[in-house]
């Protein structure tokens, strides 16, 4: 496989799209969401509650969207104003744990809410691009999300 394609789900500063709860459990829920209220008639009923009937109708397209979503921190997915993702571009790497600075001051900050992202970028500098990315594949196989291990972002 290409490393444009490995590449593809890996954002730049190392964190693997397919563990990312954004991309993966938050759709699966919306759609599951989605699903028992349909299945309880309240795309329908809505209307017969006063209260429902000016925002039901948002939430509902809200609930679809969420259902749709497929982002990649590559391009259009995470901040847009992503200074790991401005720097890998300007120093022309792929991924972080390439650059001869990993980990950066950057990286670290980053690692504070993300506690294995060090590591895994130690372990794809070790391994490789390829045997990296199927590992990642099978955690995310068991359902492994960075939220179950992410640190909160207000402390």
């Amino acid at each position: 496989m290409t490393n444009q394609k490995l590449l593809c789900h890996v954002a730049y500063c190392g964190l693997y799209c397919g563990l990312c709860a954004h991309r993966i459990r938050i759709p699966q829920q919306a759609s599951q969401l989605q699903k028992s209220l349909h299945e309880e008639g309240f795309d329908n009923w809505y209307q017969y509650v006063p209260d429902l009937k000016d925002t039901f109708p948002p939430f509902w397209q809200f609930l679809q969207k969420l259902t749709e979503i497929d982002c990649t921190c590559r391009t259009e997915g995470g901040p847009p104003e992503c200074k790991i993702r401005q720097c890998a571009k300007q120093k022309g790497i792929e991924v972080c744990p390439r650059c001869k600075d990993y980990p950066c001051t950057l990286i670290q900050s980053l690692a504070e809410h993300y506690p294995t992202l060090i590591q895994d970028g130690k372990r794809l500098q070790k391994i490789g691009l390829e045997k990296w990315v199927k590992e990642q594949e099978e955690r995310a196989k068991h359902g492994v999300v960075y939220a179950d291990i992410r640190y909160p972002w207000k402390t």
